[in-house]
């Protein structure tokens, strides 16, 4: 009885001193809009520049013109990235060897990787042209293929010619895959999207801002839907056993982690990277960091997210420090971020290790 009394006090006490706030806020307020300011009194850690070097293996050409590649490298050394990978896609608009040319300055600062040319596969269904591109590419510097994506109805980011319902088990690709692994090239593949994009767009829906904003139709004609495109990726693995695929993004699983881990456990031939996906593993801190531990052979760091300094130091402090409740706002989520304190051999790993690995022992 003791018990009740002094709540329904407390409750008294804080009803007589609330403000009553303006009616509607919640019906106005647009959930896109919401940047909530956390009040705790907890560590904040500034991480100026990455504990190890750093090798950014999932990158792409950010820059306008020419000069921008020095603002970008005065990022880099500044916050300790030793190596950028620079990923060809079809969004970008230029050649292969256009995109390189800007950086030759600085010499093995920047590698790059290539797209496939599909236009006479799709036409034909033979896979030399593509094999002879792939080859020549190689010579003139490309260390791998990638970023190749797929959201459903085939590899949208080669050129000159999209991929669209060419997924990566075609049999068509088998010969391609083969070349990749005798040149020693390995594949970048951004499967699918995060999940909360293939959720209902409604209330239930986590990740509603970036869900929606994000959001696959799989109504679309041909398109696979998140399964589907799951099975033609473990596909490739199984039948490629010599052949190194990279999934970017965390495989866009970081949903299920248990999953995740389960086909890194089945093929030995697959890694995935971190880019892009800060807040949809920094929300759940304590599985991610278990995940990375357990993994930490098969995980490349990768940014995907411009050439900003601060950009770097956000993902910096997700993995080095203790901080909690953090609010970083560019990623487009409701809830706030929570970073993993990796030992430093995992870190290490993380950084420049497991990408030294693929494009030295590999080779």
């Amino acid at each position: 009885m003791k018990k009740i009394i002094v709540f329904v006090a407390a409750a008294l006490m804080v009803g007589c001193c609330s403000k009553e706030q303006p009616k509607g806020i919640t019906e106005t307020l647009l959930l896109n809009d919401f940047r909530p300011v956390s009040v705790n009194n907890i560590p904040q850690t500034f991480v100026e520049k990455a504990k190890y070097p750093v090798i950014d293996m999932h990158s792409h050409d950010y820059i306008a013109v020419p000069e921008d590649v020095d603002a970008w490298v005065e990022a880099m050394d500044a916050c300790g990235i030793q190596e950028t990978h620079i990923m060809h896609c079809s969004w970008i608009g230029k050649p292969f060897e256009e995109v390189m040319a800007p950086y030759a300055k600085y010499g093995d600062r920047f590698r790059f990787w290539c797209s496939l040319d599909y236009t006479q596969l799709l036409k034909d269904g033979s896979a030399d042209e593509c094999i002879a591109y792939l080859e020549k590419c190689h010579e003139m510097g490309a260390v791998g293929v990638g970023e190749m994506g797929d959201k459903g109805q085939g590899d949208l980011y080669a050129r000159p010619t999209e991929g669209y319902g060419l997924h990566i088990d075609d049999p068509r690709l088998k010969p391609v895959w083969a070349k990749c692994a005798e040149l020693k090239m390995p594949i970048n593949i951004h499967v699918g999207e995060p999940y909360w994009m293939y959720l209902p767009q409604d209330a239930t829906n986590d990740g509603l801002p970036n869900g929606a904003v994000w959001h696959v139709d799989t109504t679309a004609a041909d398109c696979l839907g998140y399964e589907g495109l799951m099975t033609t990726f473990e596909n490739a693995l199984r039948e490629n056993p010599a052949t190194i695929f990279i999934a970017c993004h965390y495989l866009n699983m970081n949903q299920d982690l248990p999953r995740l881990g389960a086909m890194l456990d089945k093929y030995p031939n697959m890694y995935i990277d971190i880019s892009a996906r800060v807040a949809e593993s920094a929300h759940t801190p304590r599985a991610t960091r278990e995940f990375l531990i357990k993994y930490q052979d098969r995980v490349l760091f990768g940014t995907d997210n411009g050439m900003a300094a601060d950009m770097y130091r956000n993902i910096f402090r997700i993995l080095e420090t203790e901080d909690e409740h953090i609010y970083i706002h560019d990623y487009n989520y409701h809830w706030p971020l929570s970073a993993f304190y990796l030992p430093d051999t995992v870190l290490e790993k993380i950084y420049n290790k497991n990408a030294q690995r693929i494009l030295t022992e590999y080779k």
